[in-house]
């Protein structure tokens, strides 16, 4: 059995690979901010997506906060 010691040594070990190794600096910043790195970099295809989703659900709606995704509220 492991002794609470070694637990926690193991347990900051396994944590440390989490760590974040520095912040981005401001000449990187230019690619992150392309569109394409956007979660909704075309709004057409936002919207053709969206629509496409609310013909096969046969619902308005449900992309946002709030409702059971039935329609009902």
């Amino acid at each position: 059995m492991l002794k609470p010691v070694y637990a926690f040594l193991l347990l900051m070990l396994a944590l440390s690979g989490c760590s974040i190794g520095q912040a981005v600096q401001p000449w990187e910043k230019e690619t992150l901010a392309k569109p394409e790195m956007t979660f909704e970099g075309d709004p057409l295809d936002t919207k053709y997506t969206e629509h496409i989703y609310s013909s096969k659900e046969a619902a308005s709606g449900g992309a946002g906060v709030g409702g059971g995704g039935c329609g009902c509220n």
